[in-house]
Formats: structure tokens, C-alpha cells, sequence
């Protein structure tokens, strides 16, 4: 069940074209195996709820929000985490996928804020999107990683499919459950640097545009140009924190060296902006390390529950 905190009055002014902040912190769609690697100073029951801990924190950094907000029910125990049909935790994520669809399907927005969790939460309202506006929406994939992986893939986590979702490839269960795709020629990979060898050629054969940080690094016109020929007139931008250079900071899961730099991205978005009407953004893949610590330093202490 999806739990919705707003009035009747906001959610008629929801279709009306606010924005819906939509709260998703999961973290079931990152596959065990990684989260164990990449955050192996926590146990492991604790580093895979990282992104819900994220998810608070963003939502703590922007404040309140002038417009309805819904949260997606995210459970925190062990159910729907087996690996079936080559995904790791298939029945949990489509359990929160659905949830999520319909959240979307009440309120019906023009624009939606995603607060997240792993990558796989710009699935639902991005497609939801897709479904509203057609072939006049774009999306840029703003991240280390491509995303374009699937069930054949050799890494299983859920997350790492998302592109390859939105654009109706990867599990037919899942690509079920979507009200509309995008076209692959109108999403773009922009910041991408980390591959996975058997993915690969996913991005080409499907015919993805790719930027890497270098393309992108003294100009935002690369993109800029791509999104003109797409002819869209509205984005969906996607945000995984990792594509910050880990130089710079340590936002995401993993050490991504040699990436986009904060003000990279913030004139990224910004210069995507202003060239069209931007209608999603999604901020996911945050892992704050500190307040985890402190998390684990207050846990069970006198008067703490």
C-alpha cells in the first residue's frame, strides 16, 4: 500500500500541474554481492539500507515541499529479496513498482521530484511521463554507470537495468507493468565512464547517445545539440549521485574516480533547463556514510530506541 500525504484539495491541484515529490527509499534493486564490496565497513544488513537512510537525508536537506508529496511503502525486512528470473530481489521490486504506478496513477502530475533510493525508482514516473507526454519527452541519464544491463546480464541487481526498463527492453514482467517506454533514441547516457564488459553493447545495439564526463566537461553544447534533435520539448533528467567525481566527494555506493565535478552537473541541469521543460528529476543512489556511522554510534544508547 502507498501512503499519500496530502490533501483532496492538493491532489486536484496535482494534475493541475504541481509537482509531486515522490518518496521512494529503496533499496532492494542493489545486489547483495555489491553493496557487501563496495560497503564492506558496515554489515551487510545495514550497508543495503543505506539508500533508504539516503532517501531521509534528501528529503531532510530540501525541507518541505509546496505541492503533494507521496511516499512508495518500502518494507525493511528480508521478504521478496531471492533472486528469480535472473534479478536479484525480482519480487520485492515489482511488488514496489506497482505501488509506485499507482501512487502515479492518482495524482497524475505534470512534473515529479524523486527522492530515491537506488536507480530503479525514475522507472515508474519516468514511463509514467513517457505515457503523458509521447514522443515529446526525453530522458538524460545523468551517471557513472549506464544501467543498460538485463536478466542475462551478469550482475543481477535490479538497479542496474533501469535504462534498459524504461526503454522496453529487460524483463517482460516488469516491461508489463510500464504504461508507456521511451524511445532509445531520445534517452542519453551523459557523465557515463563505468562499464560493465557484458553490457557493453547494449547502449549501441539499442541506439542509447553516450557523453562521457570529457564530452561534457568544458560545455553542456554536446548534449544540448542531442536534445535538439531529438525535438523534444520536455526532459526527464536523472541524477545518480556516483557520476561525482569521488575526487571531489563520495556520494554514491561505489569510488567512481575522474567523473563530473558538482558544478559540471549543476550547469548540466541547469543548461538543460533552459532548453526545455523539464518534468522529472530524480536524485538517487545516495549512501551518506557519516550519518549511517552515526546511526550505528547512537543504536540502543539510554533513552534511545
Amino acid at each position: 500500500m502507498s501512503s499519500i500525504e496530502n490533501t483532496p484539495g492538493a491532489r486536484a491541484a496535482a494534475s493541475a500541474g504541481t509537482t509531486l515529490r515522490l518518496v521512494w527509499p529503496s533499496w532492494q534493486g542493489a545486489g547483495a554481492a555489491s553493496v557487501e564490496h563496495f560497503a564492506s565497513e558496515f554489515p551487510l544488513d545495514v550497508a543495503r539500507r543505506g539508500y533508504s537512510v539516503g532517501t531521509a537525508v534528501l528529503e531532510a536537506v530540501l525541507g518541505p515541499h509546496d505541492g503533494p508529496t507521496a511516499r512508495v511503502e518500502v518494507p525493511m525486512g528480508d521478504e521478496g529479496l531471492e533472486l528469480r528470473d535472473g534479478i536479484e530481489a525480482k519480487d520485492a521490486v515489482v511488488a514496489q513498482l506497482g505501488r509506485a504506478l499507482d501512487v502515479l496513477a492518482d495524482h497524475a502530475p505534470d512534473r515529479v521530484l524523486t527522492l530515491g533510493g537506488d536507480c530503479a525508482v525514475s522507472v515508474a514516473p519516468f514511463t509514467a511521463l513517457a505515457e503523458r507526454y509521447g514522443d515529446d519527452l526525453a530522458v538524460v541519464w545523468i551517471d557513472s554507470h549506464p544501467d543498460v544491463g538485463t536478466p542475462a546480464s551478469e550482475y543481477p541487481g535490479y538497479h542496474a537495468m533501469a535504462v534498459s526498463a524504461i526503454t522496453g527492453h529487460g524483463d517482460p514482467d516488469i516491461v508489463a507493468l510500464l504504461p508507456a517506454t521511451v524511445a532509445p533514441s531520445r534517452v542519453a547516457l551523459a557523465g557515463l565512464h563505468s562499464w560493465t564488459e557484458d553490457d557493453f553493447p547494449n547502449a549501441a545495439e539499442w541506439g542509447l547517445s553516450t557523453f562521457s564526463p570529457a564530452d561534457l566537461r568544458a560545455s553542456t553544447a554536446p548534449l544540448l545539440e542531442w536534445l535538439a534533435v531529438t525535438g523534444c520539448a520536455k526532459v526527464a533528467i536523472h541524477l545518480d549521485v556516483d557520476v561525482v567525481d569521488s575526487n571531489e566527494a563520495v556520494f554514491g555506493l561505489g569510488v567512481e574516480p575522474d567523473g563530473l565535478t558538482t558544478t559540471d552537473v549543476r550547469r548540466i541541469m541547469t543548461d538543460l533547463g533552459s532548453r526545455a521543460d523539464v518534468v522529472a528529476v530524480t536524485v538517487a543512489e545516495y549512501v551518506p556514510r557519516q550519518v549511517i556511522r552515526m546511526q550505528r554510534l547512537l543504536d540502543g544508547l539510554p533513552l534511545i530506541p
